[in-house]
């Protein structure tokens, strides 16, 4: 239980104590509340004669009276009377304050008329006789303007506790609300002996954390004995009936009485706020936003729709809602929030054709509220805000072919902020109901599960995607035929499961022909187009093509940049993308300057909250960067970016230690310790590594056997260099079959593998496979690629162990005035280089 210091003024009890409620022995939390209370209290100057009341405001249940309650037992040693008004009318509180009359010895004369005796009591009081010290409060109070003429004024305290929103702005208020889960669940394992976490939670999750709520639900259960997972079947079943049961004994109602009579007294004041309020019923618990409501003038077609074109009737409306506390009102966010029970309350009282005739309004407000373009940020915030909504409201149930596809806009949104988990959830939810309504080759089917198999693909669950999106992509082919819009957009999709199942060369015949079909369908800077331009870059980039990669990608920039502006978050991915494929052709140091830009405008992203920390695109932006920061020949800091990404990734809930992307991190970070002169923590990280992409990707992939080179360097440095050959035969063997015997990772394993053999003093071998890989190195990447320049300078070294010196000296002065240009003279590996040592290639899955 939350508790504040109390101050000992050395009396025990109050010499007047009237009316207060026995003390609640499962009072929980509330202690920032009651300190928050006590602070404004003592911050009173007791000489004032003119104190303004303290009012707890807040929707029936949220534990007001209870706060009160437990106030005035805590702090009672600093009053001599405390006296407790029953304040729902003001006949009740002219009798209460009468009753006082007595205790301040104002009858002595004889009895007095109910108002002369309140005239007394407000007079003694406010000349604080014969009591200066005093506190009175006035529970569940009314409006203020009913109540505040029999508030007494004087050097006590007065506490009110109200719904009507009206006290906020005429007294000291402090808003209660429900409580938050860490209390709700401290309050149940109070309250129901032997309730797990998980159920606690589980409950207070149901019950929306309100407090009356969560006190009837543990009475219930204390009583009869009732599980806390059959209490919860029961509520998902029956829960107006359940809610109506078990009346909690420190509250004179229960929670669907609370709610009843607060409403009925809405229906008194104003039909038209009853029937608004039972719109928010159909929505979800969350805020719901007054814009969207507000367009129900412009697209409902019934009285109710009429009926909201009355501006000011509708703004009365929500001041009455706000004033039963039906409803959170926040004016400046414009939303309004009813509490799910609340909503479960209206609901139960609703006949099942009024039910349906609401909800179907509700649906069409959804629909008007759908900005459309998932995939721009500045769309997100409307679509976090309808999210919410779409389950509660049944939208996703609907066959109406505007609600499917909202529902299909909420999942790409999802997707494209990478929301992972939500938004596959979302999509089986829907599919679920949509196949079931319309059969499997329905095309909001299809166009979902293309959408579906996006995220499969993006959590790193690349068969399940390929084993989707293949059929949808026949299925959807056949229905719509081969030049639809949503038929390319799967079209596309299939591209990267190509690539995921290590068949780039298939991938790349694929995407460009969908790219020409992309460009007549959505035109040449359509976002789809752009979005398939990049796809092929990738594959560019995995076929060796990077001359073409970095064309298309420079190209498609210029393009994202014409369509979107600068900070858009698909400008600066296409930067990453520009950025790597420039180190993958080569150019390391204007990649690592294009890497760092990209990299801080993805974290200003991050800071403005346009992106989470761990979004798919931040982790990958930095994963690139610590690649470039190492090519370019920052080794320490290269290394401490791969430390920081690898953490992140493995901790972010949507890729973990087994996502492929956290693979590849991986890699890097083993490659970073590589470099910075650590071989044993860079062995073991890439050993297990290796192991995970084997049984992820399979033992195949070519990333599988391209991480083998990584291995195998490592055991080179510890002069275990059998192992090292053995893995590098295996991994060339392995690049041959999947990808040729001309393909850039077959060249730079044939060029590891030369290094080895030449180690083992075979180094006739290890010139003949050098000669040959460097002809092919300047054929594929040109003369002053960096794997061009490393292969050279290791065939200078094995043509002048073989006694060619002049040959060797030759290309080695050559090799060295290019690897000068082209990265430096302090570039690391110039300097072993030039001190005639030996250069390695590494290997960077890259991102697919």
């Amino acid at each position: 239980m939350g508790s504040v210091p109390v101050q000992d003024t050395g009396r025990r009890v109050p010499i007047v104590w009237g009316n207060v409620p026995q003390r609640n022995k499962n009072f929980t939390g509330r202690t920032k509340q009651l300190a928050d209370l006590r602070r404004r209290i003592t911050s009173d100057d007791l000489d004032i004669t003119a104190v303004l009341p303290h009012a707890l405001q807040g929707m029936g249940g949220v534990g007001k009276t209870q706060l009160a309650v437990e106030y005035a037992h805590q702090f009672q040693t600093d009053y001599d009377l405390v006296w407790w008004v029953g304040a729902e009318q003001p006949v009740m509180i002219r009798s209460a304050l009468a009753a006082l009359a007595p205790q301040l010895r104002l009858t002595e004369g004889g009895p007095l008329r109910t108002e002369d005796a309140v005239a007394l009591v407000l007079d003694a009081l406010r000349r604080g006789e014969p009591y200066r010290r005093w506190l009175l409060v006035f529970d569940n109070a009314e409006s203020p303007e009913l109540i505040r003429p029999l508030i007494p004024h004087g050097p006590g305290h007065v506490i009110v506790t109200s719904r009507d929103r009206g006290w906020l702005g005429q007294v000291d208020a402090i808003e209660v609300d429900v409580f938050d889960r860490a209390e709700s669940t401290q309050f149940l394992q109070r309250r129901v002996p032997g309730i797990t976490p998980n159920d606690a939670y589980e409950l207070a999750d149901a019950l929306g954390d309100l407090p009356l709520a969560l006190e009837q639900a543990g009475a219930l259960q204390f009583e009869t004995g009732m599980a806390a997972q059959e209490y919860l079947q029961l509520f998902r079943e029956a829960s107006g009936r359940l809610l109506a049961e078990s009346q909690p004994t420190d509250y004179p109602t229960s929670v669907a009485a609370v709610w009843s009579l607060s409403m009925n007294r809405l229906q008194e004041q104003s039909q038209f706020a009853l029937r608004l309020l039972r719109r928010c019923a159909f929505f979800g618990p969350e805020p719901i936003s007054l814009e969207m409501l507000d367009r129900g003038r412009y697209i409902l077609d019934s009285d109710f729709g009429t009926e909201m074109q009355d501006r000011l009737a509708v703004s009365r409306a929500i001041r009455e809602i706000g004033r039963y506390a039906l409803a959170r009102i926040d004016s400046s966010a414009r939303t309004l929030q009813v509490h799910r029970l609340v909503q479960i309350a209206i609901r139960n009282e609703l006949p099942d054709e009024d039910q349906q005739k609401i909800r179907n309004e509700v649906h069409q407000l959804l629909i008007a509220a759908d900005p459309g373009e998932p995939e721009v940020p500045s769309n997100w915030p409307q679509l976090g805000q309808l999210l919410p909504h779409i389950v509660p409201s049944d939208v996703y149930r609907s066959t109406l072919p505007p609600a499917r596809r909202l529902i299909e806009t909420i999942v790409r949104y999802l997707n494209y902020s990478g929301d992972l988990s939500n938004g596959l959830v979302e999509a089986d939810r829907a599919l679920r109901c949509w196949i079931a309504d319309s059969g499997p080759d329905d095309p909001d089917v299809l166009v979902l599960q293309g959408v579906k198999a996006n995220i499969l693909w993006a959590l790193g669950r690349y068969g399940e995607a390929y084993e989707l999106r293949r059929p949808t992509l026949e299925a959807i082919t056949r229905v719509l035929g081969p030049n639809h819009e949503e038929t390319l957009l799967i079209l596309n999709g299939h591209g990267a499961d190509l690539r995921a199942r290590g068949e780039f060369s298939e991938a790349w015949r694929l995407d460009e022909d969908s790219l020409a079909r992309h460009r007549t369908v959505f035109g040449d800077e359509g976002r789809p187009t752009l979005r398939a331009a990049n796809n092929l870059a990738v594959d560019y980039g995995l076929i060796g093509s990077y001359a073409r990669a970095l064309e298309t990608n420079e190209h498609n920039l210029a393009d994202q940049r014409a369509v979107a502006g600068g900070d858009d978050i698909w400008v600066i991915h296409s930067m990453s993308a520009v950025a790597r494929d420039r180190r993958q052709a080569g150019r390391y140091l204007e990649a690592r300057q294009l890497a760092e830009q990209a990299y801080l405008l993805h974290r200003d992203l991050v800071q403005r909250r346009e992106l989470a920390a761990d979004h798919p695109l931040v982790l990958l932006a930095a994963k690139d960067l610590s690649v470039a920061r190492r090519k370019a020949g920052d080794f320490t800091g290269a290394l401490t970016l791969a430390r920081e990404v690898y953490d992140r990734y493995t901790k972010a809930p949507q890729f973990g230690s087994e996502h492929p992307d956290s693979l590849a991190a991986a890699i890097s970070l083993g490659n970073a310790q590589r470099v910075a002169a650590d071989p044993l923590e860079a062995t073991e990280r890439i050993e297990k590594t290796i192991r995970r992409f084997h049984d992820v990707l399979g033992p195949e992939h070519p990333f599988t056997h391209g991480c083998a080179l990584n291995l195998a360097l490592v055991y080179r440095q510890l002069d275990r260099v059998k192992e090292a050959e053995k893995l590098l035969t295996d991994a060339l063997t392995g690049l041959r079959a999947r990808l040729g015997a001309h393909h850039h990772y077959t060249l730079t394993c044939v060029a590891n593998l030369a290094t080895v053999r030449a180690v083992l003093g075979f180094t006739d071998e290890a010139l003949a496979m050098g000669e040959q890989t460097l002809i092919e190195f300047r054929e594929l990447l040109g003369p002053d690629h960096p794997h061009t320049l490393v292969c050279a300078a290791n065939v200078a070294l094995d043509l002048t162990t073989l006694g060619r010196s002049d040959e060797g000296t030759a290309l080695a002065e050559d090799t060295m005035r290019r690897y000068r240009r082209v990265l430096g003279e302090e570039h690391p590996d110039v300097r072993a280089g030039l001190n005639r040592e030996r250069l390695d290639f590494d290997f960077e899955p890259p991102a697919l």
